[in-house]
């Protein structure tokens, strides 16, 4: 039988990473335009896109390289749950019709990384002593 325990931590930061660097993805949408606009986003951008915007950085930011991990998963959790029921749940309740699938899973992962923390390769590992 393989030990797959032994990865988990490794796992659990490509999770990490690659969330946080999709999530990223959305604030330069909303930002730069880059890769492109958001469609049926007016410019420039209303305040509450403007907000989001900013969580979306900072907190993709921290996740990235894993410093204050559980605080920044938690906001972006809470952030994603409100663009969710705010912008896609108005206009129905199954998320593959109104859109609000990436939203839930984005959720849902950042609040898994909350409470499993970051994994290995974070700064908040190289802030505090490893534990038995």
């Amino acid at each position: 039988m393989i030990n797959t325990g032994k990865w988990t931590p490794y796992v659990l930061a490509l999770l990490r990473i690659m969330a946080a660097l999709l999530f990223l993805e959305h604030a330069t949408m909303k930002f730069l335009q880059f890769p492109g606009p958001i469609q049926g986003v007016p410019y420039p951008l209303p305040a509450l896109l403007l907000a989001a915007g900013a969580i979306e950085v900072i907190t993709s930011a921290l996740m990235l390289v894993g410093f204050q991990t559980r605080i920044a998963a938690f906001i972006a959790s809470g952030e994603m749950a409100a663009a969710y029921f705010m912008g896609h749940m108005p206009y129905g309740f199954w998320p593959a019709l109104n859109m609000g699938e990436g939203a839930i899973l984005f959720c849902f992962i950042f609040l898994y990384i909350a409470f499993a923390g970051g994994g290995a390769w974070t700064l908040d590992n190289t802030r505090r002593p490893a534990t038995a």
